[in-house]
């Protein structure tokens, strides 16, 4: 049995889920979204509770699966009443960011500019050394935010690079000077 795809869903009363086969579509205030049911899950909606069963609770895919599908609609539902952030953090001395547009320019020690292009539905707003990225597809905000810290990962000797707000780098000891010995 899993034991988080055994847990009920409470729908919130500005959110609506409709089933279309194996599609499902959740709306909510902040947008839609969608994705497909595997042939062996079913949803069953009951007073704003959503159960998530499947056929053979014994089976070890099919419990991996029913616990993923209880996760991806949850999160759907949270993304389309509140949304999902990341914020990200610069470092580094003469490192610098901004918007033109759509694009996030980056300076990060490089011999030239890196533009990032915002993929639709997430928006990135920077403010100082800080960069938000946010959106309603958690998926989609967490892959945008690993995108732009893979252009510069932070070092473990100065720490410069792009981190994560609440990431704690591993610092190294550099190089120890020696002093006269022959």
């Amino acid at each position: 049995m899993s034991r988080i795809g055994k847990q009920l869903i409470i729908l919130p009363n500005q959110v609506e889920l409709t089933i279309n086969g194996p599609e499902v579509v959740v709306k909510g205030p902040k947008g839609e979204l969608r994705f497909e049911l595997q042939k062996f899950v079913e949803l069953v909606v009951q007073d704003r509770e959503v159960e998530v069963k499947v056929k053979k609770p014994t089976d070890k895919v099919q419990q991996a699966i029913w616990g993923t599908t209880r996760s991806i609609l949850y999160n759907n539902i949270v993304g389309v009443t509140e949304g999902f952030s990341k914020q990200l953090e610069i470092n580094g001395v003469g490192h610098k960011v901004e918007m033109k547009g759509k694009k996030l320019v980056l300076n990060v020690g490089f011999s030239h500019q890196v533009e990032f292009d915002s993929p639709e539905g997430i928006t990135i707003v920077t403010e100082k050394n800080v960069i938000t990225v946010s959106g309603i597809d958690k998926q989609q905000v967490g892959q945008a935010a690993a995108n732009i810290r893979a252009i510069k990962k932070p070092e473990p000797y100065k720490g410069k690079g792009i981190k994560y707000m609440d990431e704690v780098i591993r610092r190294k000891a550099g190089k120890v000077a020696k002093g006269g010995e022959k």
